[in-house]
């Protein structure tokens, strides 16, 4: 045998033999002895007491868990029993975490590369009592400080690879969060395969993406309170939490009710020491959505009550944030259906929400809550402060433009068909929503109606106090016949309707921005019809008086109609308003005031003919938007559109609302001729 054949059997025989020794030592040692020292070395570095106070010992036992050779070979578990982890000197409970037993398995050869391996730890009865305090202060978060604080850091790594846990309590006092729970967690009597709750599907889903949940081992029941709402929960988890292992995830099952919302999900949790990720089957219901963003900070609308199902995926590991999406869903908002994908990623220096929505039948009443629009009962169902005052129209609810610098959003959302009155006939709608900074827009915001399109144009500055908006629209190619369908005057109408507006304001709601509003309104009708029929379709009761009193009970056609006002501090005043019909031109003077939502208007109606109209005084239309009175004013009927042409003041107006005439159906416009002479400074021909 050579002399270095002997030098390499000598070392290896030595080192067997320390090894023997040293599992020997291991095996034989009494570790209680070193409890104490042990006890206040943790306790200095944690700055809070630490204690074993139960027996400490090191096992050699082989783990069937472990693949291959490993299943065969012992391995070295260290076993605590009954521990203690104190709290912070600022609490007043003595203890944060409390340990029946611990078991920990070390892998030896790990530590020779300075790593502390430790492929599984199984936690007996843990009993924690998490605290936060208002000014940040919490009891999970731990102060190091290092003896020199220039030394170089430590080359040892601890490598946790799974937790295993047992039946436990935690209760959390969160002051900041304003929250308080308590959490019960209690093994099954038989676990139930991760199949038996998510379905067939979800679990081969996840087999084919090379993961193999768990079975769900332990049950769970929680309550309390989160930001101050009455929470109550009960679920299903698993009783392994593989920190790192993708293969592995981890099976979550719940049902909770926060206040109005409920929620159940349903999925897995992967890698959760790297916040990894969420696959989970999501089903959210509840009273309103607006009522998500304390419960989430994600800025969502008022609506009716809703119900949505979709599969929520999250990245919590981004490098730029975290990362939810909520995929697919389906679901309803009050009587209306809708469908999409969402993505809320929790970026800098804002979070923001983006996607794109549908509902393939939409009810128009389910948007009026967006504006604080529908009745004090269901704005108190979904949680609403405001009461809409019973004499006033103009809805008083006002916006959260508090929330909207928290969050940024890029939303489209599209109504394919939409539910409507015969007072509304509505049939699409289509809006893109930016919010930005605090800055919403809505450009465009599109309906279709009555064959023809409503463009707007609205952005709404949160920034501002109070609130700034500004909304611009246009309205084109609105037919008559589909406008007001069951009138049968109507029907072989060729005529159209189309306006302008723009108008700017302040407020924090529809209400205050109209009455401090500026700007102006255009509305041309040509080739139309008019009669007390049709006043009482659209509801219009005191517009049935005023055209009984002009016309009787019969049916009158219209060759124009024109209407150009300009709107100041709230006050619109009519510029021109005149109706040109085969009997008479209809003139209306007055105002708006849509601060005190009352109604002045003049009605001076001037016959094309002898002993057509017997009507020889004026009619007034006054009084509050929602309950108008009418009646004759105690003057001489007088020839206002003589007198506005010898004036000038209509010749203006005339002008602008020229860029409205458009052809309708092939057929001349009958408001251009109208429109021309009084631009010319002439008044439309009458008789005295």
């Amino acid at each position: 045998m050579t002399r270095t054949r002997k030098i390499i059997l000598w070392t290896v025989a030595s080192l067997v033999v320390l090894l023997a020794v040293l599992v020997l030592v291991i095996a034989f040692f009494d570790w209680n002895r070193i409890k104490p020292p042990l006890n206040a070395k943790v306790s200095e570095e944690l700055h809070r007491p630490f204690a074993i106070n139960g027996n400490l010992a090191v096992v050699w036992q082989r783990d069937p868990d472990e693949g291959g050779w490993r299943a065969w070979v012992p391995w070295p578990h260290v076993v605590a029993e009954d521990l203690s982890l104190g709290n912070p000197d600022w609490s007043k409970q003595p203890q944060m975490v409390t340990l029946k037993r611990v078991e920990l398995r070390i892998s030896p050869l790990a530590l020779l590369a300075q790593r502390v391996v430790i492929p599984r730890i199984d936690l007996t009865e843990p009993n924690a009592e998490l605290q936060r305090l208002a000014d940040g202060r919490a009891n999970w978060t731990f102060k190091f400080d290092p003896k020199d604080p220039d030394a170089e850091p430590s080359n040892w790594v601890v490598d946790i690879g799974a937790i295993g846990f047992d039946k436990g309590h935690v209760t959390l006092d969160d002051q900041n969060l304003k929250t308080q729970l308590e959490l019960i967690i209690d093994p099954l009597g038989k676990p139930i395969p991760f199949s038996d709750i998510v379905g067939d599907k979800a679990a081969k889903t996840a087999q084919e993406k090379g993961a193999a949940p768990q079975d769900y081992a332990f049950a769970l029941k929680v309550k309390g309170q989160y930001h101050n709402q009455k929470l109550t929960g009960e679920g299903k988890i698993g009783g392994l939490l593989a920190l790192q292992d993708a293969a592995r995830p981890f099976p979550l099952q719940a049902q909770v009710k926060i206040a109005d919302t409920s929620v159940e999900l349903a999925g897995t949790l992967t890698d959760p020491l790297n916040l990894g990720a969420l696959d989970l089957r999501l089903k959210l219901a509840g009273a309103s959505l607006g009522n998500l963003y304390p419960l989430t900070g994600v800025i969502l609308p008022d609506t009716p009550p809703y119900a949505t199902d979709g599969h929520l995926i999250a990245k919590l590991h981004e490098p730029g944030g975290t990362v939810f999406r909520y995929q697919e869903f389906n679901g309803k908002i009050g009587a209306s259906d809708i469908h999409g994908s969402l993505a809320y990623v929790a970026s800098q220096p804002r979070p923001k929400l983006s996607g794109s929505l549908v509902s393939n039948q939409l009810l128009f009443a389910d948007l009026a809550p967006l504006i604080g629009a529908d009745s004090n009962a269901k704005q108190k169902a979904r949680g609403g402060e405001s009461k809409q005052p019973a004499d006033k129209v103009l809805p008083v609810e006002e916006f959260k433009t508090e929330r909207w610098r928290d969050m940024d959003a890029d939303v489209e959302f599209t109504g394919k068909r939409i539910v409507h009155s015969e007072r509304l006939p509505f049939n699409d709608l289509y809006t893109h929503l930016v919010l930005t900074d605090g800055v919403l827009s809505l450009e465009p915001l599109r309906f279709g109606v009555a064959g023809g399109k409503l463009d707007a144009q609205i952005r709404l500055n949160g920034h501002a106090e109070p609130l700034e908006g500004r909304a611009q629209l246009t309205a084109r190619g609105f037919k008559l016949k589909q406008l007001f369908p069951t009138f049968e005057p109507m029907k072989t109408s060729f005529g159209e309707l189309n306006g302008d507006a723009d108008i700017t304001g302040r407020g924090n709601s529809v209400a205050e921005l109209l009455a401090t509003s500026n700007g102006n309104l255009k509305m041309l009708i040509n080739d139309g019809a008019i009669s007390r029929e049709l006043m009482e379709l659209a509801g219009l009761n005191v517009g049935n008086y005023v055209v009984g009193k002009i016309f009787g009970d019969k049916e009158v056609k219209i060759n124009c109609a024109a209407a150009n006002f300009d709107i100041k501090t709230g006050l619109a005043t009519s510029q021109l308003f005149v109706f040109d019909t085969e009997n008479a031109i209809i003139y209306i003077d007055g105002t708006a005031n849509m601060a005190t939502e009352q109604l002045d208007l003049t009605i001076s109606p001037e016959s094309k003919g002898w002993r057509l109209i017997s009507l020889r005084s004026p009619l007034y239309v006054r009084g509050k938007f929602i309950k108008p009175d009418a009646g004759v004013k105690a003057v001489p009927l007088m020839l206002r559109g003589a007198g506005m042409v010898a004036l000038g003041v209509i010749a203006a107006p005339a002008a602008g609302l020229l860029a409205l005439v458009a052809p309708s159906g092939g057929e001349p416009n009958q408001c251009a001729p109208l429109l021309e002479q009084m631009k010319a400074g002439k008044a439309p021909k009458t008789v005295k």
